[in-house]
């Protein structure tokens, strides 16, 4: 297996993309700087916007990052349910004060233009979600000297990332915060993906390119876990989304660990795709009724969740979380690699003393 992925950084810690403002310069640097591969969020930036934040980290460290890019989604919303969801949203619109956003305000996030950036100025890792770049597109980012990722969610998935050329997979359990990275928004399935072990261990046995493996990873402890289970990397999102170098809010970074939020939920209701989030009043009052619409519902909601976060209002906001979001730490990121990496280590060295223990009445 190539190990040109964990080439670039020495200890086996990704920090995730976390689109929306949470996945800052500051945030990549201090990660990348610590010994682990921080990331960029292009999703629901410009390409301008995107290869602005480029410049902005690369005056902050000389070490490898990453970008990750949202792949365009098909039409197949019905703009009928759409409409009715509006209609159900229109208490929301006036109790906050603001206008529902366009639905029709675009589909692919500036792909292309996206791409073209980072094809005339490379970076060392770029991944995808949502789906599958087409093959000629991972095959002249590895041209440009571009280590490619694709998100996956079953085996399956991983399968096709591999067949098309890429060049590691991101294993997503159904414990990651945030969206499902799933390449086909299939409603019928929602709420059936499989737990993070259990998928790395099937992903494993199905192809042989690197596998980063994300969803609910807190601790040092749960990446030697991985590890033992055959990932080559970690890939944390709420673990960072709380120190201060993140660009979440500081009413999202304090839900994380507030009592209120007891649980965390898959829901439509902010973007129409399922994504998990800490369980709050506008999930509860609209996930039942939101139609799968990606990202229509999400142009829908945006002036709704940015209302909510100029109120301070954390009941009407999209609180993007994994489940292990209680055991979120207020540590700079750099330290937390640092603390991450530690406990690696002793998971590890108790995991081999453990294994030199001789069983019950076995010889001595």
């Amino acid at each position: 297996m190539s190990s040109a992925l964990t080439d670039l950084f020495p200890h086996p810690i990704v920090q995730a993309p976390m689109a929306g403002g949470v996945s800052v310069p500051q945030l990549a640097a201090a990660v990348s700087e610590a010994g682990g591969l921080g990331f960029l969020a292009a999703g629901y930036k410009t390409a301008d916007g995107m290869y602005q934040e480029i410049k902005q980290l690369r005056g902050l460290t000389g070490r490898p990052f990453g970008v990750n890019l949202f792949l365009p989604q098909p039409e197949h919303a019905d703009a009928a349910s759409v409409e009715v969801y509006a209609h159900q949203l229109a208490g929301e619109a006036a109790w906050y004060e603001t206008e529902l956003g366009d639905p029709d305000s675009g589909r692919d996030d500036g792909y292309d233009a996206k791409l073209a950036v980072l094809l005339d100025n490379p970076v060392a890792a770029v991944s995808f979600h949502f789906g599958v770049p087409k093959q000629e597109v991972l095959e002249s980012l590895r041209r440009a000297g571009t280590l490619t990722l694709v998100t996956a969610t079953t085996a399956e998935e991983a399968l096709s990332a591999q067949r098309a050329g890429a060049d590691a997979v991101v294993v997503q359990g159904i414990e990651a915060g945030g969206h499902q990275g799933t390449h086909r928004d299939n409603p019928e399935t929602d709420g059936t993906g499989v737990g993070l072990l259990t998928l790395v261990a099937r992903v494993r046995e199905t192809v042989g390119i690197p596998v980063v493996a994300a969803g609910g990873i807190m601790r040092g402890s749960q990446i030697a876990a991985v590890l033992a289970a055959g990932a080559n990397a970690a890939q944390l999102g709420t673990a960072f989304l709380a120190t201060p170098e993140s660009g979440a809010s500081a009413v999202h970074k304090q839900a994380l660990t507030d009592p209120l939020y007891v649980r965390t939920e898959l829901t439509r209701a902010f973007s129409g795709r399922p994504a998990r989030a800490l369980a709050n009043r506008f999930m509860r009052e609209h996930g039942p009724y939101a139609p799968a619409a990606y990202p229509e519902v999400h142009h829908l909601t945006l002036p709704l969740r940015k209302a909510a976060a100029r109120a301070g209002d954390a009941q009407g906001m999209a609180l993007w979380a994994g489940q292990g979001h209680r055991m979120a730490r207020d540590l700079p990121a750099g330290q937390l690699v640092e603390v991450l990496n530690a406990e690696i280590a002793a998971a590890e060295t108790a995991l081999s003393a453990a294994a030199e223990i001789p069983e019950e009445g076995a010889a001595r």
